[in-house]
């Protein structure tokens, strides 16, 4: 049986790690795979998706033999360096119930509430130290096009009788914020910002104290599929019964995958401290924030002072082959930094201590699916979680245990699972070029809508063919 190839990323320069990263001098903790080694599950990649089924598996089945097998160290990929947002899944019910029905979709983003409340146990117990800060999530507008963008999701869960969401003035966003530029918008109180590398280090931490073995600085080169499969690294061989792929963008190496799935850019940016300043403006909280243009800006405080400031770039690659430019843009963050000056314009004069740049995978529905490969069925994989993951990923977890335990319960049930079902996506070149324009497109609509102007027909024609926002 051929060999399925797995491209290998480019590991960031130290000087091109995020700034959560760098912050806490995150690294490797445990030592690369040697020789040929025998578990019972393999998990391909060390973040929030490979840990948190890594420690489900471990809840369900103590007896069971995980190993994780990560390329660079624990959390260096997309989980330890998004946005730090934290949102339940309800700000997209309507995604979610288009792909599983609403009851289904009700109770996802259920689930995404309890995750929070989750991670809030485990920090008020001592066991993660993530930097947890409950102080909302806001969902805003600044410019009439952006305008009830929420309302989808507002009118949805109040009509299932859920009071998650409450809509907000313009002078209450003002002083939540610090800033006068958006206008109007609605909060998830119980959602915000964490440290993410910091969680990525402690769910680290905490599965290897529940006997998950976990192999850093081991990228998986070839899985040989089987009854047994054999996981070929730098330095030896992983045999497992099965497989768990939790490899994010990577994953986009897979054909089957690739059809469906496709990779941007996400750039963000960190400014000096300057705690004194955003208090005078009246920002002095962790709420996470966004707005509602089309590559969506995406914002929080540190409790340091720091202003992390990102945005959904757009950025492409040909054949979703990318490489150090997603680790860090050429560009150095000069959109983010325009934005932040029109947002925070008393921020002009503060410098950008780090910028820095990932790949996002996303599905056209902009919900995640869960699976096996189609012609393996002990190999399994999650993806598309478009940028969205730090509440999502402990659902994940549940749903990939109950696949690879088979487990007949609602989440090897869950309409989330399943490929087939999902929108296949136009072959190369036709992608790549397709995606360039659109991306030309969306951003001349953006600069002109958040001016209120409007765009010509035919920008607004080609920006329509956008699949949707992607955020971290």
């Amino acid at each position: 049986m051929a060999e399925i190839r797995l491209r290998q990323p480019v590991i960031a320069a130290q000087e091109d790690r995020s700034f959560w990263l760098q912050d806490i001098g995150a690294g490797p903790k445990t030592g690369p795979l040697k020789g040929e080694v025998n578990t019972d599950i393999a998990i391909v990649g060390g973040g929030y998706t490979g840990l948190w089924t890594a420690l489900r598996i471990k809840e369900q089945s103590p007896e069971t033999r995980v190993t994780i097998l990560e390329a660079d160290f624990c959390g260096s990929g997309a989980s330890g360096r998004n946005g730090g947002q934290v949102h339940s899944w309800f700000a997209e019910i309507d995604q979610i119930a288009a792909v599983t029905g609403i009851e289904e979709a009700r109770q996802l983003c259920a689930d995404t509430a309890d995750a929070i409340e989750e991670l809030a146990a485990l920090q008020a117990s001592g066991v993660i130290d993530m930097d947890l800060r409950l102080d909302g999530w806001l969902w805003t507008a600044s410019s009439i096009t952006q305008e009830g963008a929420w309302d989808r999701a507002f009118e949805t869960t109040r009509g299932l009788g859920i009071d998650r969401f409450r809509l907000l003035d313009a002078a209450e966003i003002e002083r939540v914020t610090g800033s006068p530029v958006s206008y109007a918008g609605m909060i998830e109180e119980r959602a915000g910002t964490v440290q993410p590398a910091k969680l990525a280090a402690g769910l680290r931490d905490l599965a290897l104290s529940r006997d998950v073995v976990i192999h850093e600085q081991s990228p998986v080169l070839g899985i040989l599929p089987g009854r047994q499969c054999a996981l070929r690294t730098t330095g030896g061989a992983l045999k497992a019964e099965k497989v768990v792929l939790a490899a994010n963008a990577w994953l986009a190496a897979i054909p089957e995958l690739r059809r469906h799935l496709y990779v941007v850019a996400s750039q963000v940016i960190a400014t000096a401290p300057v705690p004194d300043l955003l208090d005078r403006i009246g920002w002095k909280n962790g709420a996470s924030i966004c707005d509602a243009q089309a590559h969506v800006l995406y914002y929080q405080r540190t409790p340091a002072g720091r202003v992390i400031f990102g945005r959904g770039s757009g950025n492409i690659a040909f054949r979703d082959e990318f490489g150090a430019s997603f680790n860090r843009s050429p560009e150095r963050g000069f959109d983010n930094k325009r934005e932040l000056h029109r947002v925070y314009p008393s921020l002009r004069g503060v410098a950008v201590d780090s910028d820095w740049a990932g790949p996002i995978d996303c599905m056209a529905e902009h919900v995640p699916v869960f699976d096996h490969l189609k012609d393996h069925p002990n190999i399994f994989y999650a993806m598309g979680f478009n940028g969205t993951g730090i509440a999502q990923t402990p659902v994940a977890g549940r749903i990939l245990t109950s696949l690879v335990l088979e487990r007949q319960d609602r989440w090897s049930a869950s309409g989330l699972v399943g490929l087939k079902r999902r929108k296949a996506l136009p072959p190369e070149p036709f992608r790549y070029l397709g995606a360039k324009l659109v991306r030309r497109a969306v951003r001349r609509k953006n600069d002109l809508e958040i001016q209120n102007k409007r765009a010509d027909r035919l920008t607004q024609f080609v920006a329509g063919f956008m699949p949707g926002n992607s955020s971290e």
